[in-house]
């Protein structure tokens, strides 16, 4: 299992790391070792009370690239020990952290006695719950993980509330949810066990989303197929590329997810101005890229990151914009409005290195250019 962890945004919904730089480092050639950075953010944090929460998480995640797992949970402790006046934002997330890195430095019961406790909270975040249900998922307890994504959607859309597609997205943490059902529809898959009304919604969130950028989708009970993973980890890439060049067929006029070159697939992008521009002007492009652009920039991300699982090597984001979209389409006789004439700008766009490689560094600027982390925005699974 990975020991970085995905980041919750600071206070006030921006980094803290935004306005306090860390001091100096080594200009040369090789970067610091992870133990200097940890050590770095510690001292930054000591400076700066007022963002502790933020750079001591910094710090533990440092430390766990380290390999130095007691000086992160010393981390963590120390942060959900403070008292009720000045506690930590999302301590169920911060929970989740320590137990994944119990679990990282060998300490299984003490993971499990954590986990315990953690359950018992009865916690209603989301995110929390996911990273814990991996966790054992990656310890290949696939039957445990299987109760903890279900005891996930559970707690946080409340015991005995429907679960459907409708309630799912209108939920707050809808994207989140998601996730647990997607994680639960995996881990079912690989128990053998029957396909339930939850996997049906797991099912239906991931056409409806995905279909809309990526035009011909492969369900989920086929990407979660325990002999497809077997063929995929025997045959190694040339079948995954196959794979990918079946489920995106460049020569579909209305798949706006398109190849611009060997093993490149770009996405396009709309900035939150430029999509208001295009529904006002093309308002049948929202079946495509949604109403509004919170639910766009999660479109986005989860796309790319289905495209990855599936075996895509080479991804990018376009960052469209009207004017180019109309340049574009006046010199090649498309229409604005048409899908085709999108899909071939978004090609245009990588080919001519106007596309950004995806994902970018988890501790780089995000692709969605909100000046966060990748790993504090777009790339964070755990935001809410």
């Amino acid at each position: 299992m990975s020991s970085k962890r995905p980041r919750p945004a600071g206070k006030n919904g921006r980094s803290a790391r935004g306005n306090r730089r860390a001091p100096a480092r080594d200009t040369g050639a090789r970067p610091p070792e992870p133990a200097q950075v940890a050590e770095e953010y510690e001292r930054l944090a000591g400076r700066h009370p007022e963002d502790l929460e933020e750079l001591l998480l910094e710090a533990a995640d440092a430390w766990n690239e380290a390999g130095e797992y007691d000086s992160a949970l010393a981390l963590y402790e120390r942060l959900l020990e403070r008292g009720s006046d000045d506690a930590v934002e999302e301590p169920d997330l911060v929970d989740a952290y320590r137990i994944s890195t119990l679990w990282d430095a060998g300490r299984d019961e003490e993971a499990r006695a954590a986990a315990a406790g953690f359950r018992r909270r009865h916690p209603r975040h989301a995110g929390a719950w996911t990273f814990v249900a991996e966790a054992f998922e990656a310890q290949d307890e696939t039957a445990t993980a299987a109760e903890w994504y279900t005891a996930g959607v559970t707690h946080v859309l409340g015991a005995g509330a429907a679960v459907t597609v409708d309630v799912v997205e209108a939920h707050v943490q809808g994207y989140d949810v998601e996730t647990l059902l997607t994680g639960r529809h995996r881990v079912r898959r690989l128990l053998g066990e029957p396909h339930d009304d939850w996997d049906a919604v797991a099912d239906a969130l991931h056409e409806r989303r995905a279909s809309a950028l990526l035009g011909r989708v492969r369900p989920l009970d086929e990407l979660h197929d325990p002999l497809r993973l077997k063929r995929l980890e025997g045959h190694g890439p040339d079948l995954l590329e196959r794979e990918i060049g079946e489920a995106l067929d460049p020569a579909s006029s209305e798949n706006p997810v398109v190849h611009a070159g060997p093993r490149a697939t770009c996405v396009l992008y709309w900035p939150r101005d430029e999509l208001t521009g295009l529904l006002e002007r093309w308002p049948r492009a929202a079946e495509v890229y949604g109403a509004d652009h919170a639910g766009h920039l999660r479109q986005v991300e989860r796309t790319l990151r289905d495209l990855s699982e599936e075996g895509a090597t080479q991804l990018a984001v376009g960052r469209a914009t009207v004017r180019d979209l109309e340049a574009y389409a006046a010199t090649s006789g498309g229409s604005p409005d048409f899908p085709g004439t999108r899909s071939a700008y978004a090609a245009a766009l990588a080919r001519t290195g106007r596309a950004e490689a995806w994902p970018p560094p988890r501790n780089g600027p995000c692709w969605c250019a909100s000046g966060r982390k990748y790993k504090k925005c777009c790339g964070n699974p755990a935001l809410a």
